[in-house]
Parts: C-alpha cells; sequence; structure tokens
C-alpha cells in the first residue's frame, strides 16, 4: 500500500504567500495532501488557499498550538511535512525531508535554517539572538544536539504525531515538540534548509519579547516536568547552601563562646536545611513517577505500531 504524506500549513492571515506556499508544495510533493488550517484570518487566507488546491479547515481556538493540535488529531498519514504559510522555507528540500521519515524510518526531521542563510536573511531584530539562546539552553538542559529549535519547517512520522501531546497553545510549540522528542528518545535528524526573509508587506505574527518570554518559560516547566531530579536538586543545592552560609557563623560563634546570641539566624538555617531536603525528596519520587510514566508512554507506542502494523 502506498504510504500517505500530508502537508500542513497552519495560517493566520497569510494570503499574500499562502497561494505561492501551496503551488510550491504541489510541485515539490505532487502526490502528497495539502491542507490549510486558518486560525481567525481576516485577509481572506482561507479563500486564497482554496483556489490554489488546498484543503482547507478551520482551527477557531487562538494560537499555533492549538492549531497543530487538531491538526495531529484530524489527519491521518504516514508521514506529516509541517511549513509555514510565509513562504519563508524552500520546497525544493521537502522531498529529502519526507524520504528521511518513509525510507530512513526517522520520527522527526527539522529544517535547519540557522547553518544556511537566516542570519543574513532575517531583518527582525533580537530573532537571532534570541534563536540562538533556545538553542543553547534545549541542548544543555536535555542533552541535544538540534542546530535549530523554533523552525516550523519540519517532518514527522506518524507515531510522533500520535503520541505527541500539545500543551502549548501558541508558538512555544516548536519548542515542546523539540524537548519531547530528545526526552521520549525519538529518533531525530536536522537537515539544512533554505530561507528567505518575508516579502514586502508581509508581517511575523512572533512577537519578540512576550512570545519569547513564553518560550523561556516552557523550556524551564518542561525542565521540570521531564528532569524533576536535577531540577529539585538544584533547588536543594541552593537552600542548603543558604543553610550553610546562615549555619556557619553561628557555629564558630557558639564554638568560641558556648553561646548563641543570633537565635533567629540559627533557627533560619535549620529551616533552610528543611527546606533543602524536602526538595531533595521531592525530586526523587516525582524522578520515580517519571520513570513509571516513561514506561507507560513505550508500551503505549508499541500499540499503536502494532496497531500500524495489522492494518497494513
Amino acid at each position: 500500500m502506498k504510504e500517505k504524506v500530508a502537508v500542513i500549513i497552519p495560517c493566520f492571515n497569510e494570503s499574500q504567500s499562502v497561494a505561492k506556499v501551496v503551488a510550491d508544495y504541489r510541485r515539490a510533493l505532487p502526490e502528497a495532501d495539502i491542507y490549510v488550517y486558518d486560525n481567525n484570518s481576516t485577509d481572506g487566507t482561507d479563500e486564497v488557499a482554496r483556489k490554489a488546491g488546498a484543503i482547507v479547515r478551520y482551527e477557531h481556538r487562538q494560537g499555533k498550538g492549538n492549531v497543530i493540535r487538531s491538526m495531529f488529531r484530524d489527519i491521518e498519514a504516514d508521514c506529516y511535512l509541517m511549513i509555514d504559510g510565509d513562504d519563508t522555507c524552500s520546497a525544493e528540500d521537502a522531498q529529502e525531508m519526507v524520504d528521511k521519515v518513509l525510507k530512513e524510518n526517522y520520527d522527526m526531521v527539522v529544517g535547519d535554517r540557522l547553518s544556511t542563510t537566516y542570519f543574513t536573511e532575517n531583518k527582525r531584530p533580537f530573532h537571532n539572538t534570541g534563536n540562538v539562546l533556545v538553542r543553547k539552553l534545549v541542548n544543555v538542559f536535555f542533552h541535544g544536539n538540534i542546530t535549530d529549535i523554533m523552525t516550523g519547517y519540519r517532518a514527522f512520522s506518524r507515531l510522533f504525531v500520535k503520541t505527541f501531546p500539545v500543551l502549548s497553545k501558541g508558538f512555544e510549540i516548536e519548542t515542546e515538540m523539540t524537548i519531547h522528542a530528545l526526552d521520549k528518545n525519538f529518533s531525530v535528524i536536522s537537515i539544512p534548509v533554505g530561507y528567505r526573509d518575508r516579502s514586502e508587506g508581509s508581517v511575523s505574527k512572533l512577537n519578540t519579547f512576550s512570545d519569547g518570554f513564553k518560550i523561556l518559560k516552557t523550556i524551564f516547566r518542561l525542565f521540570k516536568d521531564y528532569k524533576p531530579l536535577p531540577f529539585f536538586g538544584v533547588l536543594a543545592l541552593i537552600f542548603m547552601l543558604v543553610a550553610l552560609f546562615l549555619f556557619v557563623p553561628v557555629f564558630i560563634e557558639y564554638y568560641q563562646t558556648g553561646l548563641v546570641p543570633r537565635f533567629p539566624t540559627f533557627i533560619a538555617a535549620c529551616f533552610f536545611a528543611l527546606f533543602a531536603q524536602l526538595s531533595f525528596f521531592c525530586g526523587l519520587i516525582l524522578d520515580t513517577q517519571k520513570q513509571q510514566a516513561r514506561q507507560n508512554f513505550e508500551i503505549q507506542m508499541n500499540i499503536i505500531q502494532s496497531n500500524k502494523n495489522d492494518h497494513e
């Protein structure tokens, strides 16, 4: 049975570029189904996409994460190629990305803009710095080697799509799916893709500071959820250092005089030491629960893969 490819394009006010995007990916992947999910556009994006030959559907909850949640739930395919509707990434790389999923069994293929023309083409202030910061934080915290975290150009296996719990509502979604793939040990590869800046008159929906803050918040939230022992272990270490900082002078004074004149400081040191112990044991308990959840997730993936094999 021939494997099915779905090109999925989340859109919000992209009437200026969406027709070209649909046409480009129609040429690059002539047998693929092309879906445009309109997210409350007011500029006629849906009609432009429909005339260009796309299957148009709607997501009325605002935010890119909400759109991708609906796409992943609604669409059935063997490979999902996700691309933004702003015509910034080259369709010439689409076939290679799909082949990485269908022929080489990768679960996520990341279209890496940062290794090609992104830093020279992108004209938006602070976006380059933000991309580098997010990449470094994710790779350090989650022991990855992903070269472009924020890219919206990705290909996915069906197994990844149907087991990915979308929690983010907005532009944090790319960061969330990257961290999920690293934590769950999915097979991930990055390939360089061509990038060009938006055409004149086309406006980015990403707010550098507010969305950037949400992305950083997502990284630290997922670090707590996916790595509870290191997270609470660091907190425990900080509390213990504060406790020692408060306790040592009191102890030295007691050793020299036999008196504890700064009794409130001694009590504060004891409380911080208690906080350190509580944080450490919270980390241990949550780490055990996380390991159990990981086992259940692996079983869930085995069931999904088994069902797929049975249908084939």
